[in-house]
């Protein structure tokens, strides 16, 4: 400390009066640490010499106070209990959680003392009277204070201690005390005055927050910074309507600034945490988001995508969205080897850079920076913590002009936002319509360099992908056409399909292309030709290892079913889920057994819960038998000499793994790596992978088995009735303002008023949602009676401001 320094501490203890600690000039350690502590810490020793109207007059202000502990906040709670006067914590709160030096310092992680500490806190020093013991003490504290405070100064990053901090810590780990913050938080969220402290303050921060991280890139110089969000989002209130007008919209632009470093961070943190706690930080964005798309008329001349509240909320939610794929069942090892062999490119690329054009995702398919940031996909999650579903915003998907938010993507400017960046947040149907676009505008522009290559070649023009096939050989002819298609050049499949049957006169308008996939689907999964087996049981099929066609046959299956996405029609094709996962790059496990081999997933699953002896009582080896199209047997060693090793208690992990390998990979490999280049033949440069999980892309292919139509009879409806006409006359007129804007009745009485209940998703946590435009109720279809009228209860009454989902 430099003499300029050592001034201006000592006029601020000539302020508050502060008298020496330590009156022995020979233990002159003590008191020049305390000279040396912060001005922040000091009145917890000099406060011990005053008179009890010095200590209230003192701690009623608290002006000392720029960061906050646990303990703090509750002996400051305790003293404004006492006199029933809650302003001074109201005033310390506003102050600190309005600053972003004070929140970045407060509810930090303790340290362990050192020796020297803990040898002056015990004071064994015989000399030392019970004044010296104290001021010990203080100093110690002030010590560990200060050394706390010090590694966040203005602008945090003068120093260097909070990176040294950050460094000692692992990469989920900050340096909060993060179950400190949810005690505070339960104690003080129960008093209304002290809340309302926290969304004033928050309104301050964020503009600050934002302005830091925007222009004085502070993370890259303090990464504590960081612990400002990680409080905040542990405020249980913040969905609450107070939040949503201005302080929470403001709170998300600013984190939305986070570089991916950070936002890595959190979600690595966040990853750690329950069910509960992500599903509530989801709620939060997407009430958020819900407010203001329902508050606001967005159409094609208001655009959804330029509100920077919706974009920011939605950024956020990303995080969160990571944090539960982390925190979920990962599979991050059983990953499919890429093709040898690289997908050939158009023969008219030369042309394309004789136009000055360039093949759009030449460099493969997009992948999201925070992905690659983490190091998974999420493909690579099993189970995630909380559905994937709970993460989509039906009003948002309603008001997105999905034609603008394609062009937005496509183009990647910084000034426009495209919600297919984040696909996490759209349904299937709103992806399918994106993926259309992409689809269409690919055909369109391999049409147009088609005119373009006749022009310049002199050669006969044909802009689509024409097919012309006799009924009686369809098979033979389609697949001879395709095969030729893609070795001569590949980019022609690519191109807008046109069916012609010989002998008819049907105009392709896309029925025609529709009859010709189901009759082409019809005869390959025909059993009789062998490409595929048929499992009774699960209705599905498999292919078939031991299969005469050769390679080239898959690969034109795998072509179909691509065209067949392509050109948007559905197939009549019934595959196990580990065939889409398999596509998407994932390799099948013991788990994909379930469904894809029922009898064989429940005999493993049974061999590895046995309890007894599984070398003497079921005497089974490492090798395993299949029969081929003819009914022979066929012998496989799982191991080599797998017939000589027994499978025992200790190595039938090894066994079942082995066992699901050889079934769901291995058996089918040469078989399934032909039908996966043929699909992606067409798919390579498309946005399936980033914008479709797997079971997206079995709905894309198959479409959905389910006929979920809701009438009179339906469950659901019943109970909504009974619920409904069980309410009291003001839970009624509730409803009825939720629903149609109003609570009164029309002209003629209610028999005249026309509603609509629409079924909105499965059994979910979500509450139901109207549109009071239209009349519309969206109901999801909970699972019991009473959770639809907790649910519906809890809508009604808190629906004004848009306040609840």
């Amino acid at each position: 400390m430099d003499n300029n320094a050592a001034a201006v501490k000592a006029l601020e203890l000539y302020k508050v009066n502060a008298k020496l600690c330590d009156p022995h000039p020979s233990k002159k350690g003590t008191a020049s640490a305390y000279l040396e502590s912060s001005t922040r810490s000091n009145s917890a020793c000099s406060n011990r010499k005053m008179n009890h109207k010095d200590v209230h007059s003192v701690r009623d202000n608290f002006k000392d106070v720029n960061y906050l502990t646990e303990e703090k906040v509750y002996e400051i709670l305790d003293i404004c209990g006492e006199k029933e006067d809650y302003s001074p914590l109201i005033r310390v709160i506003g102050r600190v959680f309005s600053s972003a030096e004070g929140l970045v310092q407060s509810f930090r992680r303790s340290k362990p003392h050192t020796k020297e500490e803990l040898k002056s806190l015990q004071g064994k020093d015989e000399d030392k009277d019970e004044d010296e013991k104290e001021a010990a003490a203080c100093s110690a504290t002030a010590m560990e204070d200060d050394s706390l405070a010090s590694s966040s100064s203005s602008r945090l990053g003068e120093g260097s201690s909070g990176e040294n901090d950050v460094q000692k810590l692992a990469p989920d780990e900050v340096s909060v005390d993060i179950d400190a913050v949810r005690r505070v938080y339960e104690r003080l969220l129960s008093n209304e005055k002290i809340e309302a402290a926290f969304l004033n303050a928050l309104v301050y921060l964020s503009p600050n927050v934002e302005c830091d991280l925007t222009y004085h890139n502070v993370y890259s110089r303090d990464p504590n910074y960081l612990n400002l969000f990680v409080i905040v989002m542990e405020n249980s209130n913040l969905h609450s309507p107070e939040y949503l007008e201005i302080a929470l919209p403001q709170f998300c632009k600013a984190m939305s600034k986070l570089p991916l470093a950070a936002q890595a961070k959190l979600a690595r943190l966040w990853s750690h945490y329950s069910a509960e706690q992500i599903r509530r930080m989801v709620e939060t964005f997407q009430q958020l988001i819900t407010y203001k798309v329902i508050s606001n008329e967005f159409n094609s001349r208001n655009l959804v995508n330029d509100d920077d509240a919706v974009v920011a909320s939605t950024k956020c939610l990303k995080i969160v969205y990571y944090a539960n794929v982390l925190g979920g069942d990962l599979d991050m090892e059983h990953n499919e080897e890429e093709d040898e062999e690289p997908i050939p490119e158009s023969s008219e690329l030369t042309l394309q850079e004789l136009l000055g054009e360039e093949r759009r995702n030449k460099k493969g398919p997009r992948v999201d920076p925070l992905e690659t940031e983490l190091g998974i996909r999420t493909n690579d999650c099993r189970r995630p913590l909380i559905p994937f579903e709970e993460f989509v915003n039906e009003p948002l998907n309603e008001v997105l002009e999905m034609d603008k938010d394609y062009t937005f993507f496509k183009v990647e400017t910084e000034n426009k936002f495209s919600f297919m960046t984040c696909p996490f947040i759209l349904n299937a149907v709103t992806k399918n319509l994106g993926l259309y676009y992409d689809n269409r505008i690919r055909m369109y522009s391999e049409r147009r360099i088609t005119v373009l290559y006749s022009l310049v070649q002199g050669q006969q023009l044909n802009p689509y992908l024409r097919l012309k096939v006799r009924r009686d050989h369809i098979i033979d002819d389609a697949l001879v056409r395709l095969e030729m298609i893609a070795m001569e050049n590949p980019a022609d499949l690519k191109k807008q399909l046109y069916v012609e049957f010989e002998g008819e006169q049907g105009v392709d308008e896309g029925g025609v292309s529709k009859e010709f996939f189901q009759l082409v689907v019809e005869e390959i999964f025909n059993p009789d030709i062998g490409m595929f087996t048929y499992d009774e049981r699960t209705k599905l099929f498999w292919f078939n290892p031991s299969s005469f066609e050769n390679e080239g046959q898959y690969t034109l299956i795998g072509i179909v079913l691509g065209l067949a996405i392509y050109n948007n029609c559905i197939l009549d094709v019934h595959f196990p889920m580990v065939v889409y996962r398999k596509l998407m790059g994932k390799k099948g496990t013991f788990r994909d057994l379930a469904d894809a081999n029922p009898v064989l997933y429940q005999s493993l699953k049974e061999l590895l819960e046995y309890e007894g002896s599984v070398e003497e009582d079921m005497m089974i080896t490492f090798q395993i038998s299949q029969t081929d199209l003819f009914g022979n047997p066929l012998m496989y060693d799982l191991r080599e000499n797998g017939d000589k090793i027994p499978v025992t208690n200790e190595n039938r992990k090894e066994f079942v793994a082995q066992y699901a390998e050889y079934m769901l990979n291995k058996s089918v490999e040469k078989q399934f790596k032909a039908f996966r280049r043929g699909f992606h033949m067409v798919t390579n440069e498309s946005p399936l992978k980033y914008l479709f999980r797997p079971e997206e892309i079995e709905l894309l292919i198959c479409g959905s088995r389910n006929l979920d139509f809701l009438n009179r009879d339906s469950r659901i409806i019943k109970e909504f009735w009974e619920t409904l006409h069980s309410f009291g006359e003001e839970q009624k007129r509730l409803f009825l303002q939720f629903t149609t804007g109003t609570d009164r009745a029309p002209v003629g009485g209610l028999g005249k008023l026309k509603m609509i209940i629409a079924k909105n998703g499965p059994d979910t946590d979500r509450l139901p949602t109207s549109h009071t435009c239209f009349n519309v109720l969206l109901l999801p279809e909970y699972s019991s009676k009473e959770k639809l009228r907790e649910r519906l209860l809890k809508a009604i009454t808190y629906a004004k401001g848009f306040g609840m989902l």
